[in-house]
């Protein structure tokens, strides 16, 4: 068996059993100070959530994050009549829906197409990965240093504007840290993403480290996870008598709330997922790293897990870094060892999860990445960076499965029918939340700067 395919579990197998096969707990470190501490989540006003979906729950949204480019012609837009230096290496496949056509390398997904959408017109003008990264993150063009934000992330934009559902959850979470694009710019830290940091990727145990403690106090002193569970309760009993609570602000006992409840603890939790549902996305203990690494796709199902797991507890935005899709040299064969099946699988068992647990309504799904790749192979049997046609494909929510918005020309090199921007992308993501576009913040001069600068809904989606 290779451990680039794996065996494939059936849909019949995939919930029947939501029962641990055995559970961990989430260990909690220091962080001290690298990275985001809890309490700087949440020092901004309290704001109030817009709308929620028909089920009740209030929309949430997870990006995956296909940074370095997916080649659109060898996944979502083939062109099978279109010479072969055009064409590529793979075929096509039929999909469950009349009409509609993927690569052959994506026959789980296309299994489920009545279930999510392509856009296939989507257009910019920048080749850059951390430039393109900004556009399609804040839709404003980078700025001078374009690793960093010079505009908030549509995450800290709904962090800004919602605040988090659930008081024991941050409301954005980057699985597992912020790539360029991702940060919060003139927002503040305050609405910097929460990154694990840890990477469910990795073989082992997942631990979160990325908690800070308030007024140095640090949970490696408890020993073993063991103690740490059993001594949440007789800490915050301990603190209470001292005083040390009560003295915190109300930020700093929020992000200790987090930090101690059971909810943050369950839902960083993999191994409370059941075997077959980590096996469905993609999980094998006997999996190579190095091996992955060789032919460009990391065990990044895990990541796509627990997406899943924090938006179903309350976590409104997730980006999960699935990179690293930049294909120049023997890009077939890295798609077709590494990233396209591994792509396949943990996608379709995302939004099979998400259906069969009914969040599917309420949570939208956006695979996309900076740019499309050059409609013509390369010499090195790769293609180069391409912005000026590319796809993304979108489901949950408001979307209807089944459909293919525009068109690209016969040779996959610029859109032919409704072209469309990253912005309205944006758009239809910050329609299903309930974010107010118009809206306006000061940046570091205090010039007001509209939330989203051009752009409108997909409704053809819908």
């Amino acid at each position: 068996m290779s451990h680039w395919g794996g065996d494939r579990v059936g849909c019949r197998d995939f919930h029947d059993s939501l029962r641990p096969d055995r559970r961990s707990f989430l260990r909690a470190g220091m962080l001290g100070m690298a990275g985001l501490g809890m309490a700087d989540l949440f020092r901004a006003e309290a704001r109030t959530p817009v709308h929620s979906t028909k089920g009740g729950r209030e929309p949430s949204v997870i990006i995956l994050w296909m940074r370095g480019g997916p080649s659109h012609m060898d996944m979502w837009d083939p062109k099978p009549s279109a010479p072969v230096e055009f064409r590529g290496e793979f075929g096509v496949s039929s999909t469950n829906v009349k009409g509609i056509q993927l690569s052959d390398m994506l026959p789980m997904s296309g299994k489920l197409m009545d279930k999510w959408s392509i856009i296939r017109s989507l257009h910019h003008e920048d080749a850059g990965h951390s430039t393109g990264d900004q556009i399609c993150f804040t839709g404003y063009p980078a700025g001078l240093q374009p690793d960093e934000n010079a505009h908030p992330s549509c995450g800290s934009i709904v962090s800004r504007q919602l605040g988090e559902k659930t008081p024991q959850l941050p409301a954005y979470v980057m699985i597992p840290k912020m790539v360029p694009g991702t940060n919060s710019a003139y927002l503040g830290v305050a609405h910097k993403p929460f990154e694990t940091m840890a990477d469910p990727a990795n073989l082992g145990p997942f631990r979160v480290p990325n908690f800070e403690m308030a007024s140095g106090v640090s949970l490696d002193r408890l020993g073993d996870r063991k103690s740490l569970l059993t001594n949440f309760d007789s800490m915050k009993r301990d603190l209470d008598t001292s005083g040390q609570f009560e003295a915190l602000d109300r930020f700093g006992k929020k992000a200790w709330t987090i930090l101690t409840s059971k909810a943050a603890r369950d839902a960083f939790d993999l191994d409370r997922e059941p075997g077959k549902i980590r096996e469905r996305y993609g999980f094998q203990p006997a999996f190579d790293p190095k091996a992955a690494n060789r032919c460009g796709a990391p065990a990044w199902s895990q990541r796509i897990l627990l997406a899943r797991r924090l938006v179903e507890a309350g976590v409104r935005l997730v980006t999960v870094d699935l990179r690293w899709w930049d294909t120049h040299v023997k890009g077939f064969e890295s798609l077709k060892l590494g990233f396209l099946p591994r792509f396949d699988r943990a996608y379709s068992a995302l939004i099979e999860d998400l259906d069969a647990r009914g969040l599917l309504e309420s949570t939208m799904v956006i695979a996309w990445g900076e740019f499309g790749r050059t409609p013509r192979v390369n010499n090195d049997a790769g293609r180069d960076h391409y912005p000026n046609v590319f796809s993304a494909a979108l489901a949950g929510g408001p979307v209807k499965g089944g459909r293919v918005i525009g068109e690209s020309d016969a040779k996959g090199a610029f859109p032919k029918t409704n072209p469309k921007s990253p912005q309205d992308v944006l758009a239809t993501m910050y329609k299903h939340l309930g974010i107010d576009v118009d809206a306006q913040y000061l940046n570091l001069s205090g010039r007001p700067i509209v939330v989203l600068p051009s752009g409108k809904p997909i409704d053809e989606l819908s």
